[in-house]
């Protein structure tokens, strides 16, 4: 009796002391959902038709000479062969990707953030640089689980020119048709591409949103409060958080568009090829016959045009978040 009294009293010595998280975490992670979702498809209806532009360049197969001899030539053709409704075609399936996209972000980058200061980072109020990397990171690779398949229907819808005749099929087609061919798993055709793109881009994009936004926080006025770090603890203008979500955008396509390149060529092959084989490239099948094609050119194909309107929707899309946690905080 008096060693199971023991035991019971070791037992309740090293009791298991969780993380404390912050309280509400229900409401602030509905935030994130519904202003992340607002953003995101704010955003999308700006910068879809260059979208459409580079999964079009992207996606010309390497088996034929090329269609388009550049951005603006592709844009051209595009808008002589269907009009503006054509440069918009396919928008429902990335409009719910970009609702799923940004709310993922927003709340797995908080979340995270709120995990690190409960376990690591348990003495100080603001996580250091590096820890804001990290958490960008991570919640870019949670993200890709749920954008692949949103992406995959994208792709298909934005490039029926390609195939020989017919009308281009409606999303739900699309899901019938890849459900049919390779199963649930067929879905996720292209998963190594965005989880390369999102993880390394999700540190790039917040990375860079909170790099440049410390920047302008350091260089403000002398009369500014300053925190030990040297940056400031107030608000920055609108035009500098907008000059700061630019710059994440730009950065985020850039660095690792190659990944997003290989990615939309994966999930547009059935349809640029005109036939479904059975026969299914792999991903590095894929960057060695871009290599071959036209080396590092190939890779970085239409990536003027994203980077160019990523800039704004970038911008558009942290400013409209942060101006709904604000106003309803």
């Amino acid at each position: 009796m008096a060693a199971a009294e023991h035991a019971i009293a070791i037992n309740d010595d090293i009791s298991m002391e969780l993380p404390t998280l912050p309280p509400n975490q229900g409401l602030e992670a509905f935030k994130d959902i519904v202003f992340g979702s607002a953003a995101g498809m704010a955003g999308k209806v700006i910068e879809y038709p260059f979208d459409t532009v580079k999964v079009r360049l992207q996606s010309q197969p390497d088996h034929l000479p090329l269609r388009y001899k550049g951005p603006l030539d592709c844009f051209r053709q595009s808008f002589q062969a269907d009009g503006l409704r054509g440069l918009y075609r396919g928008i429902s399936a990335p409009m719910a990707g970009a609702a799923i996209e940004n709310s993922c972000l927003f709340f797995s980058y908080r979340l995270i953030q709120d995990i690190l200061k409960a376990t690591v980072y348990t003495s100080v109020d603001d996580l250091p640089f590096s820890a804001l990397v990290f958490s960008g990171a991570a919640s870019g690779s949670i993200t890709s689980l749920a954008l692949t398949p949103v992406e995959l229907i994208k792709c298909k819808m934005q490039v029926p020119l390609a195939a020989s005749g017919g009308n281009a099929p409606g999303p739900l087609t699309l899901i019938a048709t890849i459900f049919r061919q390779d199963g649930i798993l067929g879905f996720w055709r292209g998963q190594t591409g965005t989880l390369i793109r999102e993880t390394g881009g999700g540190a790039a994009w917040f990375g860079g949103y909170e790099g440049v936004s410390a920047l302008f926080r350091a260089y403000r006025a002398p009369s500014a409060e300053l925190k030990e770090d040297g940056t400031s603890s107030e608000s920055i203008p609108l035009y500098q958080k907008m000059i700061a979500g630019a710059a994440a955008g730009v950065s985020y396509n850039f660095l690792f568009y190659p990944a997003d390149t290989i990615k939309s060529r994966m999930q547009t092959e059935d349809v640029t090829r005109g036939a479904y084989n059975g026969e299914r490239q792999t991903f590095w099948g894929v960057a060695k016959a871009l290599w071959r094609q036209q080396g590092l050119r190939a890779l970085y194909r239409g990536c003027g045009i994203t980077c160019a309107r990523s800039a704004p929707s970038s911008a558009f899309i942290f400013t409209v978040y942060e101006g709904l946690r604000n106003h309803f905080a």
